[in-house]
C-alpha cells in the first residue's frame, strides 16, 4: 500500500511533519516524490481525457446547431410548398437535434468545471512536488555533509594517523639535527671567508683613502719662498 491512498491525501499531506517522523528521512522522501509522481500522471492523463472529450463535444455541438438550422430551412421550404407533412418532419428533426445540443452543452458546462479543477489540483500537485524534491536535496546534502565530517573525525581520532604523525614528527626531528650538524661543518669555513672578505673591503677603503689624500695635495696651491 502506498503512503497516499488518494489525490486529496497528497495534496493535504504535511511533507515536513511526515519526514521529521520517519525513521529513514531519505527513503521516505523518495516514496514521497516517487508517488507524487505517478499521482501527477493519472491526473494529467484524466485531464487528456477530459480536454479530449470537450473537443469531441464542441465539435458534434456544431454539427447539431448547423443541423437544427438545416431542418428549420428545410420546414420553411415545406410550408411554402404546401408540404406540411414534410415541415412537421422537418420541424421534429430540428427539435430533436435542439434537445441533443442542449444536452451536450449541459455535459460541457459539468466537463468544463471538472477541467478547471483537474488544472488547480495538477498546480497543487506540482508545488507539493516542488518542495519534496527540495527537502530531498537538502537531506541529501546534510546527509553528505555529516558523512564527510564523521569521516574527518574518524581519521583524526584513529590511532594510526596519530602514530604516523608521531613518526612523521620524530623524521622532522632527525632532519633538523642533520642540518645543524650541516651547519656546524660549514661554520669554520664560513668565519674564514669573513675575514678575508673583511681584508679585501678594509684595503679597498685604504687605497681609496690614499688616492682622496693625493688629489688634496695636488690641489694646494705652493708658498713662494
Amino acid at each position: 500500500m502506498g503512503i497516499f491512498s488518494r489525490f486529496s491525501d497528497v495534496v493535504n499531506s504535511n511533507i515536513h511533519t511526515m519526514l521529521d517522523k520517519a525513521e529513514d528521512p531519505e527513503k521516505m522522501v523518495r516514496l514521497i516524490i516517487q508517488e507524487m509522481e505517478d499521482t501527477m500522471v493519472e491526473v494529467r492523463s484524466t485531464a487528456v481525457r477530459a480536454l479530449a472529450r470537450k473537443k469531441e463535444i464542441q465539435r458534434a455541438l456544431e454539427q447539431l446547431r448547423h443541423d437544427a438550422e438545416d431542418w428549420a430551412a428545410k420546414a420553411e421550404l415545406a410550408v411554402t410548398r404546401n408540404r406540411d407533412d414534410l415541415a412537421r418532419g422537418a420541424l421534429g428533426a430540428r427539435e430533436r437535434a435542439v434537445a441533443q445540443a442542449a444536452h451536450l452543452e449541459q455535459e460541457a458546462a459539468t466537463l468544463e468545471q471538472e477541467i478547471d479543477k483537474l488544472d488547480h489540483d495538477i498546480a497543487q500537485l506540482k508545488a507539493k512536488l516542488g518542495d519534496a524534491r527540495q527537502r530531498q536535496k537538502a537531506i541529501t546534502l546534510r546527509r553528505q555533509s555529516v558523512s564527510s565530517r564523521l569521516k574527518v573525525k574518524t581519521t583524526i581520532n584513529d590511532q594510526r594517523a596519530t602514530d604516523a604523525m608521531e613518526k612523521l614528527s620524530r623524521y622532522e626531528g632527525r632532519i633538523d639535527r642533520m642540518e645543524a650538524e650541516l651547519e656546524a661543518y660549514d661554520l669554520g669555513t664560513r668565519d674564514l671567508a669573513e675575514e678575508f672578505k673583511t681584508m679585501e673591503e678594509n684595503e679597498r677603503v685604504e687605497r681609496q683613502l690614499e688616492e682622496l689624500r693625493s688629489k688634496l695635495r695636488a690641489q694646494k696651491p705652493v708658498r713662494p719662498e
